[in-house]
């Protein structure tokens, strides 16, 4: 099962780039280029309890980086390092989880400070993505240390792996889209061995992986850093995060960017169906393109999963391609308009009775190399998701809400629908919120960059987030574009007003649309 949600467009290309830290030196400078301190009082967000010195004044040892898992190192220019953060933030002085943190240093002589990245999912890795984002980011890097980390359960940050490869093989035949009881008890029994095999694996950590700790373990790399504000560029589900970062911490909030933004008001059911029409409007807009219309398009695609349903398609491999992997597969095309040639060519090798090209696509986006070894992005993903979320709807409730995400979308309303009830089933750990608190009255103008055309976080969000931070504190700007994300997607405009904000402080008018 996967739940196709807050994932960049970065793809499985990042994770070849994955490292590890040892030996060096560290050092920090504030907002203003100079060397600081840590702005506002040390603090465990949401206690008033004061972080022990052992936290906040740490030197991080930073050094070369070392490659890791057969991948090889990134450059010289990249160091590495750990930090040291509160397992439990309401035991600031407790046991500690280590932080994998990755840099590179302001190539400029007019350093501004700290710029953290977050590339959403959660569950996607910093420390493995920066060095691969970086020549997207390369004016920033003038002026700015580009930082970035794996939050606690990601990566090298006690990644969770919560089953083995075969296990996640073998999980790929459960169909997402049950039409019996037998494929409905299937898909639930699947759905509680998933978060059984992540509680025998992780155990406490699994109470400790939310939003909110990740939020307040940024203030404490802030502080770490000697950074007096935070400067933070979140994409995709990294927005959510910088939202909670401004209403836990809205003193120390300084130039945000929040790129393909994720409405703070949807619950778990709304995201779903937020995604639903996302997806179906990112595939419409494709359809078009190929010179049909995106009813009679999406009909032929329905009818073809339908199809593969009853009876998988062979691939090149051994293995078939299951309507699971198939809808897996026409999800990854549709986070980025350049990929779009290979969904036509997908298609078309699948209504000939060819599987292997979806299945190839289906595999990139679950992150699995060609010898079957799977990353576990999606492990963390859900184990964080399903730690912050309140919800846990029943089958009853779900089957009630199926007719409305099939209206909104053919393709994909009912798998979206169905992992309403299935994604955090009988889950071992309670939930913290319905919906995340984003409220940050008195924090300095965060910049919200939404895309028209995003499949992923529809571009209704970008405002309801703004609504959410409180006047004067988000600022909209709007691209009419494609895909998921919008810096360094080819927006002239979006980039340079990006960049004017974040290098020179200059807030947009409120609204701007960039063509």
């Amino acid at each position: 099962m996967a739940r196709f949600v807050l994932w960049t467009a970065l793809t499985a290309a990042a994770a070849l780039l994955a490292t590890g830290c040892s030996g060096g030196s560290s050092d920090g400078a504030d907002a203003e280029g100079k060397t600081s301190g840590t702005g506002s009082p040390a603090s465990s967000a949401g206690s008033g309890a004061p972080l022990p010195s052992s936290l906040t004044s740490q030197k991080l040892d930073w050094g070369r980086c070392k490659a890791t898992g057969g991948s090889p190192a990134p450059g010289d220019e990249w160091q590495c390092a750990t930090l040291k953060a509160p397992l439990d933030w309401a035991e600031p002085a407790g046991r500690t989880i280590d932080l994998a943190l990755i840099r590179a240093k302001a190539t400029g002589d007019d350093r501004i400070g700290s710029l953290l990245f977050n590339f959403g999912g959660p569950g996607s890795s910093g420390v493995s993505t920066l060095p691969w984002y970086a020549s997207t980011a390369s004016e920033l890097g003038k002026q700015y240390d580009l930082v970035s980390w794996d939050p606690r359960g990601v990566g090298a940050s006690d990644g969770v792996r919560c089953r083995g490869d075969k296990e996640i093989q073998a999980s790929e035949s459960v169909d997402i889209t049950p039409d019996s009881p037998a494929e409905e008890t299937a898909y639930f029994r699947d759905a509680a061995a998933f978060g059984k095999g992540c509680e025998k694996s992780e155990g406490p950590l699994m109470a400790h992986v939310s939003t909110t700790d990740t939020a307040r373990d940024m203030d404490l790399m802030r502080q770490v850093l000697g950074d007096r504000k935070t400067h933070y560029f979140g994409i995709s589900y990294g927005t959510e995060l910088g939202g909670v970062y401004a209403h836990l911490f809205p003193k120390n909030v300084g130039r945000l960017i929040l790129d393909a933004v994720a409405d703070p008001s949807a619950d778990s059911a709304g995201h779903a169906e937020n995604q639903a029409r996302g997806f179906q409007r990112a595939l419409n807009n494709y359809l078009r393109s190929t010179g049909q219309g995106a009813e009679e398009g999406t009909r032929k695609i329905v009818t073809l999963l339908k199809r593969i349903d009853a009876s998988p398609l062979p691939t090149s491999s051994e293995r078939k391609l299951t309507e699971t992997l198939a809808l897996t597969g026409l999800v990854q095309p549709l986070y980025s308009e350049s990929r779009w040639p290979t969904l036509t060519s997908a298609l078309e090798a699948a209504e000939q009775g060819d599987g292997s090209e979806l299945l190839a696509l289906a595999d990139s986006y679950n992150d699995r190399d060609p010898s079957g070894r799977y990353g576990t992005g999606s492990h963390s993903q859900r184990v964080i998701s399903c730690l912050d979320d309140k919800q846990r709807p029943t089958v009853e409730e779900t089957k009630k809400l199926l007719p409305r995400f099939e209206k909104v979308s053919p393709v994909f309303g009912p798998m979206l629908g169905w992992d309403t009830a299935g994604w955090c089933h009988d889950w071992p750990v309670a939930g913290q919120y319905d919906t995340p608190q984003v409220s940050a009255p008195g924090a300095a103008p965060i910049l919200l960059v939404g895309n028209t055309g995003d499949p992923a976080t529809p571009y209704e969000g970008t405002r309801r987030m703004a609504d959410e931070l409180g006047k004067g504190v988000g600022v909209v700007l709007t691209w009419k574009g494609e895909g998921h994300s919008a810096y360094g997607k080819g927006s002239d405009c979006v980039d340079s007003t990006v960049n004017a904000y974040l290098l020179d402080g200059t807030v947009p008018e409120d609204g701007k649309v960039c063509s």
